[in-house]
């Protein structure tokens, strides 16, 4: 959630009379201050988040508007890392028809922000409370009753690249000899993926979701977590290592995944003891999710008219392209990123 505060826009009347009502039914419980209202921020779905100030400090309103949007998930995961006792927000009041909760404020600094100016023993020590808390998190969050991150999610997510990137952001059909490669690459990563331990999965642990605590609290502060499930024990570690807003030396990765391999083996979770091909496996997880995130970097481009997450694509291009490059089951895809990567790749970032 950003420090800075934005101008507060309403859909439509209806929405706002529904927030006053809302907010003026829980006001007396809280000493809410409708006067000191203001934006916090905005992320890629529709839900959006309010500052406020209360009796006991400033307090944080979820505004996700049904049918878009759901806050049972969110409620139903913030119990379970309440019950772990991890440093995520508390539900004060909560309106699942609406769609409007009132949450405790994890404070202003989010890890992105904060690692992009760090300094390098500044970024270790973030990485590790970061690599420390999932950990936690997976070791005592129950992934009883969560959503099963099985064979048709991992494929729903994956038809989003070539629906959404090569289709739509390239303007690219594949050839039939194409689309069975891509399909046999699908297939590959599925499998890794459902060979992996299960556990319960943030779905979203990157440093955009994960925020500086303020003195006296643990790091970090645990945002977005409403779409937990239950799947493959690498999926957090690859989505905090090889992040969408922020990218590091491969030998750093190697580091940080090396530490959190000893403190999960450490803990008894149930990892591979060969951390070779826990790193393998990692990899290929990885690559799922970027595949992923780039389509749905280019439906957030078409379809909700959020052009900026686009300009992120070369490194996920580049994160790609590497991990395709050094597995024979995976080389295939170099074919299918290259008509679409070109100078992205070479031009985008460097590491």
């Amino acid at each position: 959630m950003s420090a800075l505060p934005l101008p507060i826009h309403w859909p439509d009347a209806s929405r706002l009379a529904a927030f006053e009502q809302w907010l003026a039914a829980i006001t007396p419980r809280h000493g809410l201050q409708r006067a000191r209202l203001a934006a916090a921020s905005a992320d890629a779905s529709f839900r959006r988040y309010l500052r406020i100030r209360g009796r006991a400090g400033t307090l944080v309103v979820m505004d996700a508007p049904p049918p878009l949007e759901d806050v049972r998930p969110f409620v139903q995961v913030a119990a379970l890392l309440a019950a772990a006792r991890l440093n995520a927000p508390r539900v004060l009041e909560a309106d699942t028809e609406r769609g409007f909760l009132l949450l405790t404020d994890l404070g202003q600094q989010p890890y992105l922000e904060a690692l992009r100016s760090a300094s390098p023993a500044l970024a270790d020590s973030l990485m590790r409370d970061a690599l420390n808390a999932l950990v936690h998190f997976q070791r005592h969050v129950s992934a009883d009753g969560l959503p099963p991150f099985d064979a048709d999610l991992l494929a729903r997510e994956l038809a989003l690249f070539p629906d959404w990137c090569v289709q739509r952001e390239f303007g690219l059909t594949w050839a039939p000899s194409e689309q069975q490669s891509w399909e046999s690459l699908c297939a590959t990563l599925i499998d890794s993926a459902l060979a992996q331990p299960q556990v319960a999965v943030h779905a979203d642990w990157m440093p955009r979701n994960l925020m500086v605590a303020p003195p006296g609290a643990a790091n970090p502060g645990i945002l977005d977590f409403q779409d937990a499930v239950r799947g493959p024990i690498s999926y957090d570690l690859a989505s905090l290592l090889r992040d969408a807003f922020i990218s590091w030396p491969e030998e750093q990765e190697v580091d940080w995944a090396v530490r959190w391999w000893q403190q999960a083996r450490a803990a008894g979770l149930p990892v591979d003891g060969d951390f070779g091909e826990f790193w393998r496996a990692l990899e290929w997880m990885g690559l799922q999710r970027h595949l992923k995130v780039m389509g749905i970097f280019c439906r957030l481009k078409h379809r909700d008219g959020k052009a900026h997450y686009a300009t992120d694509l070369p490194r996920f291009f580049s994160y790609a392209t590497r991990v395709a490059s050094r597995y024979r089951p995976l080389k295939p895809l170099l074919r299918l990123l290259e008509p679409l990567s070109g100078t992205a790749v070479t031009t985008g970032y460097t590491f």
